[in-house]
Parts: structure tokens; C-alpha cells; sequence
């Protein structure tokens, strides 16, 4: 290496694999496996045993729904290999991954469909800093050529994507590759080495164009090797290599290789451009600004809770030493002691007793440690050096136990579930007594409560969430109510008149009193409001009143028999009977929706809006978003639960939303019938 790139890096790497749902990631790392000898041959996803397919749910639905991790050796450097979920509703597994590794191997595949998915991907990259190769899979499968197909994909990428290498056809069919930096030929054999091959003289003009145009991307940041273009001398592969692992490093350029995961073609090539061209963990601390004074630091990755070895916290070392039964501390002074370290292969974990700067490891039953968090040596810990922001929730199950005695169990799982996935989020909600759990979309949901019942033995009950309905009058009237009982010594009495009116929308509920004369004592008027607010919990709809104003205005009282308890049952009779006189009416809220879609899928989306009763207010292009729009509209929060899944089926699994409460509007007809039947009251 050169001095651009400051020499070859060296030491324990971490890369991250990710890329569109289906777009051969799993396959990939099993192909990385066997070509490093760490698996005996490479399985393939339809069998269900790849490394990545180890959990149940990841069988049943065929599909990565959590990070994998698994360390190789490959010409005596130790690299680790995180195969990350490709589906939108697990993308925030990915975050803390990308945060802590030295490069992303984007898997992408010649699929017009999947760019607003890979789009997706590479802003993350950029948000990160994360530096990326892009290996172009299923080449042995792609009908057009490869510039093209670059062409197509460059709008998702902010920095140029740079092809290191074309592909070698025979009768229209992918044979090999031809690498434009060491200008050879490579011949694929199937789960074998390809065989280094002479540039067929038919290719070498297209060969020479496509060195050219590489040559000239490299020499935007390089000026000698401009002046070496401009001049037609032929640049030393060294400065080459320099400035594709320079560039790389720098975010400058996104290198593209080529081939065939399924196959095992170009995987050699890849491992080969990750050991040379990947920064090391030095700059990957640099990046994250991490300080460098010699303490150890170890960022957390993932969280993993594992049927017997109790919680993993699986770490990268940015700097130091770690070793079993050494103690870290967290942000703030608390420390944490390391019981059991750990090297990480699939569901496998070999121990092992320290780890050194680079490795990536899994620490053993740091109880209080969290995923995103940073360990350090340091007695008064460090901040997080990456900060984790789950994207706000689009869908929610309300979750009980079907056996009652399962319920704080439960609630432990749901926990444990939580800590292994930062994106989950749980509530109580008061008003409906419901624990919710929301996440990322109906998969994200259904594979945790597959997780509650296969990994945790609690068989749930999931459910969509009660809507939050209200009823209010659209009239008023004055109302006596009376509460008059004897049954031998002190009785009970209270008498009140109460006149009760509508208010305007979202004004809630208004208590007032024009007692004269004391008919009412002031002790008791307290005890009128209290069952005024007692009764509208429930109204005759059978829903909490709003938007109404009580005033009381007259009554009456016995010196002996009339209490705090008589007061509140009388309001509470004129409420009753009152209220059915008053025209009441149910309201449902209404929500403020966001729709991010891509643009080739808007017309689709404002298609969609009106299934579920919304109202299109307008659509825009996204801010700092090319080829994206925000559709804003209003829908009714009944509507909203279903609304991800149609979203996600129109636009290639990307789209996705935010929704926040507008207003209550009046909810009748068939609609209101069939609520107030759902919830027990006589439509």
C-alpha cells in the first residue's frame, strides 16, 4: 500500500453484511464460511441450516430477523461477520452493528424493484459514516449489462459507485470476471477458486474502457495520477490499490465487485478486497470519536438472551484488552463485571479467555448493560459514542397471557424482548388496561410474540389495541336527581339540580355552581362534582364523556341524614338520567398521517388513503429525498392499524409513516353501531 492509505490496515476486522430483503446476504456469509474453511460446505437458505437460519423464527418465515454473528479466519486475519436482517421492519437490528463495524459489504442484486429498499440502506451508510463495498449479486442470473445496471442504482448512493470489476461472457451467459486493478481474468468454478485467466482478446477494448473510466474516478482525489491520465502513463498498481482503499476509507467511492453468492463465485475476490482495502478498528474509533488515551472500550452491538448461558452482550473492542472477570463501567461510575467471554458463531459460542482491540466477542451476564451503550476502563465511564434513535412505531399488538398466572411472567419476557431489541416498545395503557407492544410492522410484531411462545413458553393472546373512542351532546337540559334512603337510624339524602350542556370540540369537561342561599352546603359541592367526573368515566354510550359542561344550580339537603356518599349518588342519577336526554353521540380521534413512499408509488398510496376513510390533504416531494414524496392526509385512528401492511405491500416493503392525534370527530351510522355492539352497548 501507498501513502494515500497510510499502509495495508491490519488486525481483527468487523463487517457488517447488509442489503435488501432477499438480496442473498445469508447466502453470502455462507459462502464467506466455506471459502475460509470455518463451515465444511456451504448450505443453502431452501435447507433451512445456514449460520444465519438458527432461530425458529427465522426458519418458519425464511427470512433473517435478528443479526448473526459469526468470526473466520482468512489468510491469517481474524474477521468477524454480521449478517443483518434485510426487511424494513427489522432494519434498526442494524444500527448499532453498522455503528461499531469497519465496513458494510452492501449486497444488491440488478432489481429495479428493490432501489427504494437499497435507497434506504446506503442513507443509514451515510448517516453513520459507515465506509461500503457494493457486491453486485446473481450476476449469473442478470440480463443486462453491468454499467447499466450501475446506472440504475448510482441515484441510491451519495458517493460514485466504482466498478472494480465487469463480468466475462460466454454466449450471453456469465463465466467469470475481469478485475480492472490487477487486469486478469477470473473463470468461476462453482464453490471452488475461479482459475486466473488471460483478458480474451475479444474484451479488451471493453476492459480498457472500463479500467478507464475507474481510473478517472480515482484521480478526482488523486492528482498525480491525474496528471499520469492526462500524460498516458500507465499508473503503478500500487498507487491503484492505494487510492481504491484511500477513497474507500474516506467514503469518496463505493467500490462494486461482482458475483455469485448461491454459487460462491467472486467471494474470494471480496475477501480478498475487505483484507487489503478495509480500515481497521483504528478508524473505526476515530470515526466514532472515541478518546485515545489507552483505556478499553468496548461498544455494544446486540443483546442476546440464550437458553443457558444466561444474557450475551455482544461487543466490539475499539481499544485495550478485555478479559474474563474484568470489570467495565458504564456511563456514570456503576461498574459491570465480565462472567464468561465468548467467541460468536451462529448460535455456537466458543469460550475463550480475553479479547483483544478489534475482536468482536460476547461478554457474559452484564446484567445492567444495554444495547448501544459504551464500556470502558475508565472509572467514570463514557457517554453512548453511538446514539441509537428507534423510528417511531407503525404497528401494536395488545398483549395478554391466556393463563392468568402467566402475567408477570409475561411481562419478564416482554422485557427480555426489549433488551435483545431496542425497537420494541411497551405500555400500560390506563384508560383500557392494555399492555401494548409496538415495533416496526406486523412481521416485527408476530415474530416476537412467536419468540414469548416458543423461546419463553407463554402462549398470548395479541389483538389489535382498543381505539380510544369518546362520546359527547349535542344538546343540553337541566336534570334532578334525588337520592333518598331509610333503613333505621341516620338515612341518606341528597338532592340535586344540574343543568348540562355541550361544549366546543376538545375543551373537555367544566364543573361549575351557582348555589344561593347554602341549599347546597359548600362541604357537599365537592362531592357533587366528584360523582359528576365518577359517572362521565362511562357514559350512555358506554364511553368516557367529553366536551361537557355541568353546572349545579340547585338543591337541597337534611341536616341529619345527608353525607358526602348521598351527594355523589344523587349527581350521579341526574348524570344518568340526564345524559340519555341530551342527544349523546360517539367520537372517534382522528390522526395527523405522514406517508413516506417513493415517488413511482404515490399514485398508488393516494389510492390506498381512502380504503381506510382518510382524507388526502396533499403530497410533496421528501426533503433531501430524491425519488421520494410525503403524502400528508387525516384518517381515523381505527384505520391506522392495517395501514402499514397495505403501504408495505405497494411499495416493495419500504414505505412507512407517522402518525399524531388531530382531533375527535363524530362517529355514526353502521360504524357507531357496530362499535358500541363490539363494546356490549345496544346499537
Amino acid at each position: 500500500m501507498g501513502k494515500r492509505a497510510g499502509g495495508r490496515r491490519t488486525g481483527p476486522k468487523c463487517i457488517a453484511i447488509i442489503g435488501p430483503f432477499a438480496s442473498g446476504k445469508s447466502t453470502l456469509l455462507e459462502a464467506i464460511l466455506a471459502r475460509t474453511g470455518a463451515i465444511a460446505r456451504q448450505n443453502s437458505i431452501s435447507s433451512g441450516s445456514t449460520v444465519s437460519d438458527f432461530s425458529p423464527e427465522a426458519r418458519a418465515h425464511a427470512m433473517s430477523v435478528e443479526a448473526t454473528f459469526a468470526t473466520t479466519e482468512f489468510m491469517g486475519e481474524s474477521m468477524t461477520f454480521v449478517d443483518c436482517p434485510g426487511s424494513v421492519e427489522f432494519a434498526f437490528e442494524t444500527e448499532p452493528v453498522l455503528a461499531a463495524s469497519d465496513i458494510a459489504i452492501v449486497v444488491a442484486e440488478p432489481d429495479e424493484k428493490k432501489i427504494p429498499a437499497l435507497q434506504l440502506i446506503m442513507r443509514k451508510l451515510d448517516e453513520l459514516g459507515v465506509p461500503r463495498m457494493l457486491f453486485l449479486n446473481k450476476m449469473d442470473k442478470a440480463e443486462g449489462g453491468v454499467r447499466e445496471t450501475l446506472k440504475l442504482l448510482q441515484p441510491t448512493s451519495s458517493s460514485p459507485l466504482l466498478l472494480r470489476q465487469i463480468p466475462l461472457r460466454k454466449n450471453g451467459i456469465v463465466i467469470g470476471s475481469i478485475d480492472l486493478a490487477l487486469e486478469r481474468a477470473y473463470i468461476y468454478r462453482e464453490h471452488a477458486e475461479s482459475e486466473i485467466a488471460d483478458i480474451p482478446g475479444d474484451e479488451k477494448a471493453r476492459e480498457i474502457e472500463a479500467r478507464f473510466s475507474m481510473l478517472e474516478t480515482l484521480a478526482d482525489h488523486d492528482d498525480a495520477l491525474m496528471e499520469q491520465l492526462l500524460e498516458e502513463i500507465e499508473p503503478p498498481k500500487d498507487t491503484i490499490f492505494d487510492d481504491l482503499a484511500a477513497d474507500l476509507r474516506d467514503g469518496k467511492v463505493t467500490p462494486v465487485l461482482i458475483g455469485s453468492a448461491e454459487k460462491g463465485n467472486g467471494v474470494l475476490r471480496l475477501l480478498k478486497a475487505i483484507r487489503h482495502d478495509a480500515p481497521n478498528v483504528e478508524v473505526t474509533r476515530q470515526r466514532l470519536g472515541a478518546p485515545d488515551d489507552g483505556q478499553t472500550i468496548a461498544q455494544v452491538m446486540k443483546t442476546v438472551h440464550t437458553p443457558h448461558g444466561g444474557k450475551l452482550s455482544v461487543a466490539r473492542i475499539l481499544s485495550g484488552t478485555v478479559a474474563d472477570g474484568a470489570e467495565l463501567f458504564l456511563p456514570g461510575g456503576a461498574s459491570v463485571k465480565v462472567s464468561g467471554l465468548y467467541r460468536m458463531f451462529g448460535k455456537d459460542q466458543t469460550k475463550q479467555p480475553s479479547a483483544e482491540s478489534g475482536e468482536t466477542v460476547a461478554l457474559g451476564k452484564l446484567d445492567n448493560v444495554r444495547t448501544g451503550q459504551t464500556l470502558s476502563s475508565a472509572r467514570s465511564g463514557l457517554e453512548p459514542l453511538a446514539i441509537l434513535d428507534p423510528p417511531p412505531p407503525v404497528f401494536s399488538f395488545s398483549m395478554r397471557p391466556k393463563e392468568r398466572k402467566d402475567d408477570v411472567r409475561m411481562s419478564a419476557a416482554i422485557q427480555r424482548l426489549s433488551e435483545e431489541d431496542p425497537s420494541l416498545s411497551l405500555r400500560h395503557r390506563q384508560d383500557s388496561s392494555e399492555t401494548v407492544l409496538s415495533g416496526h410492522g406486523e412481521m416485527h410484531l408476530r415474530v416476537s410474540v412467536e419468540r414469548l411462545e416458543g423461546k419463553y413458553q407463554i402462549a398470548v393472546d395479541a389483538r389489535a389495541p382498543a381505539v380510544p373512542y369518546r362520546e359527547t351532546i349535542r344538546k343540553g337540559v337541566q336534570q334532578r336527581g334525588r337520592h333518598k334512603k331509610q333503613s333505621g337510624g341516620h338515612g341518606q339524602f341528597g338532592d340535586v339540580v344540574l343543568d348540562i350542556k355541550p361544549l366546543p370540540r376538545g375543551t373537555g369537561f367544566q364543573f361549575s355552581d351557582t348555589i344561593t342561599g347554602g341549599v347546597v352546603p359548600k362541604t357537599y359541592i365537592q362531592s357533587v362534582e366528584t360523582g359528576i367526573r365518577d359517572y362521565l368515566r362511562n357514559g350512555p354510550l358506554g364511553f368516557p364523556v367529553v366536551d361537557v359542561a355541568v353546572n349545579l344550580s340547585d338543591g337541597s339537603y337534611h341536616t341529619v341524614d345527608s353525607s358526602d356518599m348521598a351527594f355523589q349518588m344523587a349527581a350521579k342519577l341526574a348524570m344518568k338520567e340526564g345524559m340519555v336526554a341530551c342527544s349523546p353521540v360517539l367520537l372517534e380521534p382522528i390522526m395527523k398521517v405522514e406517508i413516506f413512499t417513493p415517488s413511482d408509488a404515490t399514485a398508488r398510496i393516494t389510492g390506498i388513503v381512502p380504503q381506510h376513510r382518510g382524507q388526502i390533504l396533499g403530497y410533496n416531494p421528501r426533503p433531501d429525498w430524491p425519488g421520494w414524496d410525503v403524502v400528508e392526509a387525516t384518517m381515523p385512528q381505527a384505520e391506522i392499524d392495517s395501514l402499514i401492511v397495505d403501504l408495505r405491500s405497494a411499495t416493495a416493503g419500504v414505505a412507512s409513516y407517522q402518525a399524531n392525534f388531530d382531533h375527535m370527530a363524530e362517529l355514526t351510522g353502521r360504524l357507531a353501531d357496530d362499535v358500541m355492539s363490539a363494546n356490549g352497548k345496544a346499537a
